[in-house]
């Protein structure tokens, strides 16, 4: 049976993930749409012409709100604190650079060896520029330190083989990289482009 988490992965290499910030959105467009048919079919007398023409709130609960006006302005100004830290915190979350998570190898005997992200990035990098026909390349870790994923574009030359260097990336480049990494198997995300920003472009 395919392990779920190995889709997740791969597409975690391949692009940043906005799955919450969409499930966040769809809620509120969800409730802000079941709160305008409320009110739409409210007025239109849905539930009653009577109900229709009178308040939004219940005359029992205006008054309420009047006989404690200071009860009722405290409890406005914590929902509103509330609702701009929630908006705050879930801005900081969606702006927030992704995060670069170190590679644990295994290195036998219960013990285990960290490898920083810098330093797998350099490494793939360095060896992908060694292919021919690959002017530059640039590598990343992304994910979290429990699903690591790798992240490689690398820069064509003008006169480089595209079939040859797409044969090449998973044959050298990435076998090295496990084989360096104690076999540690990574989902991996390769961008291909031409070195001229009016080339044309091959993922």
């Amino acid at each position: 049976m395919p392990d779920p988490r190995a889709g997740r992965r791969s597409r975690r290499a391949v692009a940043r993930s906005a799955g919450r910030e969409r499930r966040v959105v769809g809620l509120i467009g969800l409730l802000a749409l079941l709160a305008g048919a409320g009110t739409a079919l409210l007025a239109f007398g849905v539930f009653g012409s009577g109900r229709a023409e009178r308040p939004l709130l219940d005359p029992m609960i205006v008054d309420a709100l009047r006989s404690q006006p200071m009860v009722s302005r405290i409890v406005a100004i914590v929902v509103g604190v509330l609702l701009v830290v929630l908006g705050l915190v879930w801005a900081v979350r969606a702006l927030a650079p992704e995060r670069r998570p170190d590679l644990s190898v295994d290195a036998g005997a219960g013990t285990s060896v960290v490898v920083t992200s810098a330093a797998v990035a350099d490494a793939v990098a360095g060896q992908a520029r060694s292919l021919p026909g690959i002017s530059r390349a640039r590598a990343r870790m992304v994910g979290d330190e429990r699903d690591p994923a790798l992240r490689l574009t690398v820069w064509l030359a003008e006169d480089a083989d595209v079939a040859e260097v797409c044969r090449r990336i998973p044959d050298e480049v990435l076998a090295a990289a496990t084989d360096a990494f104690g076999g540690r198997v990574l989902p991996v995300a390769v961008r291909i482009e031409t070195d001229s920003t009016e080339g044309p472009r091959v993922r």
